[in-house]
């Protein structure tokens, strides 16, 4: 468990937040997340881990059950209206009206908000989308919708967005220019971002602060700095032998989980070992008669360090039996 913590200036915070859907299945159990000012806070885990329930509850979408939830210091309950206003959100996808423009989607929201009109041409500028201002919605890719429904949620100016997988479905460009976009929002804007996602290395390259949940409990919270000094001896780590087929099936004896190694890129690569272990395993394979071309190892990346968290015993295997064989 993790218990709240506390920021010299905290955008949103939640104390001991509970939620069931039925008896006996708890969503969220205790959970304590404090967003600073000015962050972009990846909020991580599992699908089924309780993201998407969490934002929603954020948001006024589903009743609050047990805890507390307070944005800009103000408690969710008695000033919702105030604290929305001061909100843009993107849950689980773009909720457009697709016989519409890009300019007549925005016009709706403008018109909502009674936000100036030239804000409409500023928007669809920071999102990349003027030059479809008059393109029909229905006509978009799904990058090109993601950008837009960014886009009305960002129209009034809101202090706090907050985004559930917002590259869902996005091809590779796609994910850079969101993560462009994103970052221009936080840096330029001063937009205080809250972005849930499962896509590790995005989350890496994007957050400025990190909170991990996985069955509705938050493992951690903090900066990204932080979690890496929280870096176990584990790595990632890669082989290649005379014979990398036959050395896979002999690995994966050895390994109870055969996931947890692959053949890549011409070479074996091993989710998380520790040196001692890379080196029983040399031992083995050239005991075994392979040849071994190279063995190397990198430090654990946030995608090791996330996995170890929520299955540690999955990741690490019974690559001790290796020294006993």
């Amino acid at each position: 468990m993790v218990k709240p913590r506390i920021y010299l200036k905290t955008c949103l915070q939640t104390a001991h937040l509970y939620h069931r859907y039925a008896p006996g299945r708890e969503v969220l159990t205790d959970l304590n997340l404090a967003v600073p000012e000015g962050s972009i806070y990846g909020f991580v885990g599992p699908n089924g881990a309780g993201k998407t329930t969490t934002l929603r509850l954020l948001l006024g979408l589903l009743r609050r059950q047990q805890g507390a939830i307070s944005l800009f210091g103000r408690d969710l309950d008695s000033d919702r209206i105030e604290i929305l206003r001061k909100i843009g959100s993107l849950i689980e996808g773009p909720s457009l009206y697709e016989h519409l423009t890009a300019t007549e989607n925005l016009r709706v929201t403008q018109m909502i908000y009674r936000s100036p009109r030239q804000r409409l041409a500023e928007v669809l500028e920071l999102v990349g989308l003027s030059a479809a201002r008059e393109k029909l919605v229905s006509e978009f890719s799904l990058g090109m919708k993601q950008r837009l429904a960014i886009g009305v949620a960002i129209l009034h100016r809101p202090a706090l967005l907050i985004l559930d997988e917002p590259t869902n479905g996005l091809d590779p460009n796609g994910i850079v220019d969101m993560r462009r976009l994103l970052k221009q929002l936080n840096q330029e804007h001063g937009t205080t971002i809250l972005v849930s996602s499962h896509l590790l290395s995005e989350v890496e390259r994007l957050a400025t602060h990190l909170g991990i949940v996985h069955h509705g409990r938050l493992l951690f919270q903090g900066t990204l700095d932080e979690l890496r000094r929280r870096r176990s001896e584990r790595t990632q780590a890669w082989v290649s032998t005379s014979d990398d087929e036959a050395a896979l099936k002999l690995i994966r004896q050895l390994q109870p989980l055969p996931e947890a190694v692959r053949i890549d890129d011409g070479r074996i690569r091993l989710a998380s070992w520790t040196r001692g272990e890379l080196a029983v395993l040399n031992r083995r394979l050239v005991n075994e008669g392979f040849d071994v071309y190279e063995l190397g190892s990198q430090a654990g990346s946030l995608e090791t360090i996330f996995m170890e968290m929520v299955a540690p015993d999955a990741i690490a295997g019974d690559v001790r039996s290796l020294s006993a064989k």
